[in-house]
């Protein structure tokens, strides 16, 4: 059993593959092709061009190529003088493959070429990480490896005839149609072998549904389509596999992931352990506390919930048991704090990106929507875990035990200037591509930097140095990203030369190999649920489930609502949050909108049920990544994880009837009245959420007898719905639950204290 544990925690639970790359020159050729891989995604994301001459010599292309042959040579004399050169040659050759790709477009590649490289590169990593880790023969790895290459050369087709596809576009030749069904089944393949079989399941319904809709009766019926009109339709062009979900797979969610694995291999984590610990871990049930803390904080570098599961929880799920908190409600508070960190500003989950690319509003518009009740999200947890650490009668830490936060930002205070310098580009109206690339770089800048700080003995050479070095990327910020990208080579060469400098242009490499594997899953799930979506444009079916919901929705808006919320919770039980808001938002935002629900609020209400889909049995992938660690059931972890985010589930309720919680206009209501609405509706927000954290915990101030739990989840209630008069009977029962509590809990102990 315990074997099987141990197994278990050295796997991801988003693909159940090892965090690793595999044994042997098969597990090193595949860490250079994700090296390569992230190379790519990161010259096409900083759209520097390639074919300017630098200084009126010589292109930045001809540079490389220069450079590609020094290092051939270098390898030659390497291998005439008897030493190993297979690691540099894996090396040069993936890269130079990778730089080769490039410089047909000179560094702009068309953002159809980008799509498709992108998934061609997730189906070669897929397919060589299969072969790797489960391929229990020689013969087995090499087809695994075989499948992976062919599902490269899907993409390599579209890159090489990039241009006569364009022209012949809607033509389809059988060199193309037999491209196009390889592109399907070998997608089809990978998720499967990948993600398990729940997503390819419902995508290969709506493909049958393509293929077949039109023997269905009225009104699921459609015109009909043959063969070669779907494969055309979801295998070519920007309506299947490579539509919009994939464009932003390919750039800011692949980006974001980058910079969330340097910012990782700077030291984040520990930072943001550190300063919770200092803050937290002195209070009552302070384990849990910092575990919630250290979430929400690595959720606003981190865009995945069961990323943030696995790297926190490590930590903070056995100090909360050494403290005694039962393991199954340890993994709980940890699923639920870490699932909080896709809402979570500035950098929030995949989802966010796809939204603002979806609906076509600014990403800071769907951050700004975020901001309030991801703040509540997180509070409403922190409450859970402080009534249920005075049910259970837990202390804190000793403070001998904890670290100084303010110690602990002393040390580490320029790790968040990245973090700082993204929420400001964000928030000036740069584009998060840009912010994202920004980011990314000057993250490099510090992890470099590091490796030069530590030969600096006083702490004073050292804070002239980080501020030095802070204020020249300020000024070739300023001057452009092609700038910020021959500090980090300037940054490079100057640390290539020092054995601290190496170990940072290693931690460099591992961040880009682990950015490609961590992108796995989430690359994968936005192209296949592609096909979903291009079912959708294609027959229409969106529609007709979209009028259902109107039809429902004209009687009651909560039926509405209450409806499209059990859709995301069903689809959650068995697809991750991405294609699950995919999905519904193509479906049930639409007739929400058309409920006059406003348009960041419907897809909101998506978002952030499919989040909690996550903690929702039977699948509940983040409590099932909390379970290894925890060592209990993962069933156990997701019933306690529901009765903690309990509280949270009122918040998308309250922000369709008050706007004003995510931020967003109220008709005739605006300056100062505006924030007085938006104080108003926060403060309310927050009493319904205490009210039902305290129904749900059955503790308040002591503990809550049922009558007195129930009264305070009707109050609740009635807080909910923004009508003229719930409010105030929402009110007056809130008193009255709570004026009783502490009059009943005050009458108890007063006898005592005489």
């Amino acid at each position: 059993m315990t074997d099987k544990v141990d197994q278990a925690e050295l796997q991801n639970p988003e693909h159940g593959l090892p965090e690793g790359f595999g044994a042997g020159l098969p597990g090193r050729l595949l860490f250079w092709i994700a090296v390569s891989f992230s190379a790519f995604q990161i010259v096409t994301a900083f759209g520097v061009p390639l074919d300017r001459r630098i200084l009126g010599l010589a292109t930045p292309i001809q540079g490389i190529w220069v450079a590609l042959a020094a290092w051939a040579a270098y390898l030659v004399v390497r291998r005439v003088q008897g030493r190993s050169i297979a690691e540099g040659a894996m090396a040069l050759v993936t890269l130079g493959f990778t730089f080769v790709l490039v410089a047909k477009f000179a560094g702009s590649l068309p953002s159809q070429v980008v799509r498709t490289i992108h998934v061609g590169f997730l189906c070669l990593v897929a397919g060589a990480m299969l072969a790797n880790h489960r391929s229990t023969t020689r013969a087995g790895q090499i087809v695994g490896w075989i499948i992976g290459l062919a599902g490269f050369g899907v993409g390599l087709y579209h890159w090489f005839l990039y241009d006569e596809l364009v022209v012949r576009a809607g033509d389809l030749t059988h060199g193309d149609f037999v491209v196009g069904i390889a592109a399907l089944g070998l997608l089809f393949y990978f998720v499967w072998r990948v993600m398990g079989p729940a997503l390819p399941i419902v995508a290969g319904l709506f493909l049958a549904y393509a293929l077949l809709g039109n023997y269905l009766p009225p009104p699921f019926d459609h015109r009909g389509y043959t063969l070669e009109q779907v494969v055309e339709h979801l295998a070519f062009g920007t309506e299947g596999i490579y539509g919009v979900p994939t464009l932003v797979s390919a750039t800011y969610i692949f980006l974001f992931i980058l910079f969330g694995s340097f910012l990782e291999r700077a030291g984040m984590i520990q930072l943001f352990t550190d300063i919770a610990m200092g803050l937290f871990g002195g209070a009552r049930g302070g384990p849990a506390k910092v575990a919630v803390f250290s979430s929400a904080l690595m959720g606003t570098i981190s865009g995945s919930g069961v990323a943030n599961v696995v790297s926190t929880g490590q930590f903070t799920i056995p100090l909360m048991k050494r403290f005694g908190y039962k393991a199954a409600f340890a993994g709980g508070v940890e699923a639920t704090a870490s699932m909080g960190g896709q809402i979570m500003p500035p950098v929030m989950g995949a989802v966010a990106f796809i939204m603002a690319e979806t609906i076509d509003v600014p990403y800071v518009e769907i951050v700004k929507a975020a901001l309030i009740p991801a703040i509540l999200y997180y509070a409403s947890a922190f409450l859970a875990v402080h009534l249920e650490a005075g049910r259970a009668g837990l202390a804190g830490l000793p403070r001998s035990e904890l670290p100084s936060a303010r110690a602990a930002l002393r040390e580490k205070w320029y790790l968040i200037l990245p973090l700082g310098v993204l929420v400001y580009l964000l928030f000036s109206g740069y584009t998060p591509l840009f912010a994202g690339s920004v980011g990314l770089a000057l993250t490099a800048v510090l992890l470099l930097g590091s490796a030069i700080a530590l030969g600096l003995v006083h702490q004073t050479a050292r804070l002239v140095f980080w501020v030095g070095l802070g204020l020249l990327a300020a000024y070739v910020l300023w001057l452009g990203v092609a700038l910020i990208v021959a500090l980090v080579v300037l940054m490079i060469a100057v640390t290539a030369f020092t054995r601290d400098g190496r170990e940072s242009l290693d931690a460099c490499r591992t961040a880009l190999a682990d950015g490609a594997r961590q992108a796995l899953p989430v690359g994968l799930a936005c192209a296949v649920v592609g096909i979903v979506i291009g079912v959708m444009t294609l027959t229409g079916i969106g529609t007709i489930f979209g009028n259902w919901v109107v039809s429902v929705g004209k009687d009651s808006l909560v039926a509405s609502l209450v409806l499209t919320m059990i859709v995301s919770l069903i689809l959650g039980m068995g697809i991750p949050t991405i294609p699950n808001y995919i999905i519904t938002s193509s479906l049930a935002a639409p007739a929400l909108l058309a409920l006059d629900v406003p348009l960041i609020i419907s897809h909101m209400f998506v978002f952030y049920f499919g989040i909690m889909a996550d903690l929702t049995p039977p699948v509940a992938l983040a409590a099932f990544a909390a379970a290894p660690i925890a060592k209990t059931s993962g069933f156990k972890i997701s019933f306690q994880a529901l009765r903690i985010a309990l509280p949270g589930f009122v918040i998308p309720y309250m922000a369709v009837y008050d706007p004003s919680l995510m931020l967003q206009p109220v008709a005739g209501v605006t300056g100062a009245a505006y924030w007085v609405e938006v104080g108003y509706v926060v403060f309310k927000t927050a009493l319904a959420i205490t009210l039902w954290g305290a129904a749900s915990v059955g503790y308040l101030k002591a503990p809550m007898p049922l009558w007195e739990r129930a009264l305070a989840a009707v109050a609740a209630g009635f807080l909910v719905v923004a009508i003229w008069w719930t409010d105030g009977v929402g009110f007056a029962l809130a008193a009255l639950a709570i004026g009783v509590h502490l009059w009943r809990t005050k009458a108890r102990t007063a006898p005592l204290a005489a």
